[in-house]
């Protein structure tokens, strides 16, 4: 073989050089590198997979495999005809995605944010052509590659409805967004911020056949809706346009637990709060126990708990003990309403708790015969924020301790619509004839309705926990 030893190779003349002839192959010997060719528009390939996050180098296209987790690709600072290549590895970028972040300031499409690759079996080219364009694609199998214009977040479950993103929060987590939306007003979101329950105090069995409980009161409501932040669906009556603006940073979720039950003859517990950012809704305010003498108050609270039975034997004019007071601390609109006074007759019914829309209802007085029905939970309120229409913070209904055997207009409160318990019954049954425990009925979970009240018919009974309040968050992401 033999061999031309030059440092440089000039054509004889005009400006064509050729070296080689048809069906040759030229090659670079390893080692060895080339400058002033220029690349083709190609890239080599790396055929190792990558698994984990990388940066990228310019010139080199990946086979990237998220089936065991999304992957973040950073690109390489940004020169003119800079090129970089991914490839869909495993056809799971739908399900775990990638994401393309920029160096520096360098931007993707004109802008500098993540850009996000969520298609199965998707391959991207990627070009550096200017301080201005950045990044932009040149060849893409499904779509445009573009920095994410809207918010990036993560917590929660996580659930889609349209263009909107929904995070839901059935206990204490956070909320985290990663990345802020190019347009400052797409950095706000809509919320309900729901609080738990309270819970029901315990009754006594002596004397006169007992006493009977009020029901308590639902958790706060609090409620954001704005259109253009989280489209267009029916929201509560108490929602505010004012939406909350978010930054990239983590907002700690607290989802307040039901108030417990109180033991006999003592008051139950108040719910404990919900938080997101600044919204903080109150726990539901607990009810009181039955009492041969004047009983105490309901606990004031999101919405205010029912006051028990006072068992005196005969219709003489009393003072009832009034429920506990709603929206406390106060805000606007007001996240619930009083609780309801239980009555003062011998085998009598205990007052309703309040619920967010609506006051828990006082037990009616009835001499003939001697008893009186329990007053009903104050209704919740309902909201699609979730995607689908649903009730919230209802009142728990007033117990009843009378028993004939055979009347069953004369039995418990029914908990308010949105998760308020029934009141326990001596006659086995609610103001509308439904077959409720004699004990009565917990709060409904991730609602914040208040604990139905309790019956003291044949032993002495402890109360009933309140239902546990859910946090939501919605925005717009695409």
């Amino acid at each position: 073989m033999s061999k031309v030893e030059v440092n440089q190779i000039s054509s004889q003349c005009g400006s064509t050089l050729t070296i080689g002839q048809s069906g040759d192959t030229v090659t670079l010997a390893a080692g060895a590198t080339q400058t002033g060719f220029g690349r083709t528009g190609t890239v080599d390939w790396d055929t190792t997979a990558k698994t984990t996050g990388f940066t990228a180098a310019n010139g080199t296209g990946y086979f990237v495999n998220t089936t065991s987790g999304a992957i973040t690709v950073t690109l390489p600072a940004g020169s003119a005809g800079s090129i970089v290549s991914l490839k869909d590895y495993a056809n799971t970028w739908q399900t775990n995605n990638v994401t393309v972040t920029p160096n520096g300031t360098d931007k993707i499409n004109g802008v500098n944010a993540d850009a996000i690759l969520s298609t199965a079996d998707q391959s991207v080219t990627l070009v550096y052509v200017d301080s201005t364009k950045g990044w932009r694609a040149v060849q893409d199998s499904t779509s445009s590659v573009t920095g994410n214009a809207y918010i990036l977040a993560t917590g929660g479950t996580i659930t889609t409805c349209g263009d909107y993103k929904i995070h839901t929060f059935t206990s204490p987590g956070t909320f985290t967004v990663s990345t802020a939306a190019i347009c400052s007003a797409d950095n706000n979101v809509d919320y309900l911020v729901v609080a738990g329950g309270g819970g029901s105090a315990g009754s006594n069995n002596t004397p006169c056949f007992g006493y009977a409980t009020g029901g308590a009161g639902a958790g706060g409501f609090r409620e954001s809706h704005a259109v253009p932040v989280s489209g267009s669906y029916t929201a509560s009556p108490l929602a505010t346009p004012t939406s909350i603006p978010v930054t990239v940073q983590g907002y700690p979720i607290a989802v307040g637990g039901g108030g417990a039950g109180g033991p006999t003859t003592g008051n139950g517990s108040n719910g404990s709060n919900s938080i997101f950012s600044t919204i903080t809704s109150a726990g539901g305010g607990y009810s009181s126990y039955g009492s041969n003498n004047p009983n105490p108050p309901g606990g004031p609270g999101g919405s205010g708990g029912g006051s028990g039975a006072y068992g005196h034997a005969s219709c003489s004019p009393a003072t009832r003990s009034p429920g506990g007071t709603g929206n406390t601390p106060p805000v606007s609109p007001p996240q619930g309403n009083p609780g309801g006074r239980g009555t003062y007759q011998s085998n009598t019914g205990g007052g309703g708790g309040g619920g967010a829309g609506g006051n828990g209802s006082d037990a009616p007085r009835i001499c003939t015969p001697a008893c009186t029905s329990g007053g009903d939970g104050g209704a919740g309120v309902a909201t699609a924020i979730s995607g689908n229409p649903t009730a919230y913070t209802g009142g728990g209904g007033g117990g009843n301790s009378y028993f004939d055997g055979n009347t069953s207009t004369l039995g418990s409160g029914d908990g308010g619509v949105g998760g308020g318990g029934n009141g326990g019954s001596g006659n086995g049954t609610t103001n509308s004839g439904t077959p409720t425990p004699q004990q009565g009925v917990a709060g409904t979970t991730n609602t914040g309705g208040g604990a139905g009240g309790t019956t003291s018919y044949g032993s002495n009974k402890s109360g009933n926990a309140g239902g546990s309040g859910i946090v939501i968050i919605r925005y717009k992401y695409q």
